[in-house]
């Protein structure tokens, strides 16, 4: 019977140390911020590129439309 009382006291002694630490590792301090990112672009160049690309396609579609739709003189 005096084995169980023993292990049973070990058992609980462990109980407690486990209980007071467990919880200040578990709310331990958070992680540092991380770092802000390098300046990189945020598209307003990709998107201008784009409409650029478009008006220049757009005015050459009109050029060709209107060259083709013009009259041809033979004469």
């Amino acid at each position: 019977m005096s084995t169980s009382k023993v292990s049973f006291g070990l058992l609980s002694a462990f109980v407690l140390i486990f209980a007071i630490t467990l919880p200040t590792a578990v709310h331990g301090q958070p992680f540092a911020p991380a770092p802000a990112p390098a300046p990189t672009s945020d598209g307003t160049s990709i998107d201008q590129g784009i409409a650029y690309l478009l008006m220049l396609l757009a005015l050459v579609l009109t050029y060709i439309i209107h060259t083709l739709d013009t009259p041809v003189d033979l004469s």
